[in-house]
């Protein structure tokens, strides 16, 4: 048995996993997981750096990470055995102020924070997403998992328990595209006018491009959608009362009901999509270039249904932690 953590630093948001992982069983038990939207990928697009009060958000969370990982027993001196794990995504590939949050980190956790590359994010997005996954006779292979972040999308292609065959990132992310198409002037565009939306749409279509040249869209049997994007539309479609992450884990929503949801979104005001309480505060102003973006994906690979997933990255980096102290 292992206590392992890990920490997935995106655009949108920061996550902790601390478990005990079973290797003979091959069973995650949480122990704690959180989230927090601190929108450190804000600006990026546009200025190439990290913003101050994004840079704070973030070191704030941190903080809070740290008291509940000397809670759990995962202090400085399991840090130390490398028991914990902190990966940095897509914006923290494309900024030119790296090293003061790179600083920022190890001050706080004492951890070096992992700029990882898209191959690497895809890679263990798949394995936290299919790991649970495996021998289910009702999936046939090979997955398509696909991870809609802020800043990028990850789209990995593999086998049920088995290698992985190609993984690429590619920048269609909901924060990315949200700032880049539906922000006027520094005010959001709302509803979405069909302009906008066409415009969105080219370019989630070209990121789809860039993603095919490397995977193989249209030959996965089973979709498996991760983060906050997909499991919010899962969450609408099931018109859920609250969020409710038992509920939306492995729920399958067939491609008809995220275009509906989609269009509404799209349709809806900051106002009315803040209204419904799946919806976190820090996802009102995204989730609409989110839903597009997965919608698409359904269109393009012509997959029936999307399998959402509360299992991804953040379980992958901490199965990496186990394989790490195994050696």
């Amino acid at each position: 048995m292992h206590r392992v953590a890990a920490v997935d630093c995106g655009t949108n948001s920061i996550r902790l996993l601390i478990a005990d992982i079973d290797t003979v069983t091959g069973t995650l038990t949480d122990l704690d997981r959180r989230m927090e939207i601190v929108r450190l990928g804000q600006g990026v697009d546009r200025t190439g750096a990290f913003a101050p009060e994004a840079l704070e958000r973030t070191f704030a969370a941190c903080r809070q990470y740290a008291e509940a990982l000397e809670r759990h027993g995962v202090g400085a001196d399991a840090v130390a055995t490398g028991a914990l794990r902190f990966v940095a995504t897509s914006a923290s590939r494309d900024v030119s102020n790296r090293e003061e949050f790179v600083n920022g980190v190890r001050e706080i956790l004492g951890v070096e924070p992992e700029v990882i590359t898209g191959d690497e994010e895809a890679r263990l997005s798949f394995t936290g997403a299919t790991r649970e996954l495996v021998g289910r006779d009702d999936l046939p292979g090979p997955a398509l998992v696909v991870d809609i972040g802020g800043g990028s999308t990850e789209f990995v292609l593999g086998e049920f328990g088995g290698a992985v065959r190609a993984g690429r990132s590619v920048d269609i992310g909901c924060v990315r595209l949200t700032e880049r198409h539906l922000v006027r002037d520094g005010v959001p565009v709302e509803p979405v006018d069909a302009g906008r939306r066409e415009a969105l749409r080219a370019d989630i279509l070209a990121g789809l491009d860039r993603a095919a040249e490397v995977v193989s869209l249209g030959e996965a049997g089973t979709l498996i959608g991760l983060a906050g994007s997909v499991t919010t539309v899962a969450a609408l479609a099931l018109d859920l009362p609250e969020y409710d992450s038992e509920a939306i884990h492995h729920a399958r929503v067939d491609r008809e009901t995220v275009r509906a949801v989609t269009d509404r979104l799209l349709a809806s005001t900051h106002a009315e999509r803040a209204e419904r309480a799946v919806v976190h505060p820090g996802r009102v102003d995204v989730i609409g270039a989110g839903a597009l973006i997965l919608d698409t994906i359904m269109e393009r690979t012509g997959a029936r249904e999307v399998i959402a997933s509360e299992h991804d990255i953040l379980d992958g980096i901490a199965w990496s932690v186990t394989a790490r102290l195994a050696d």
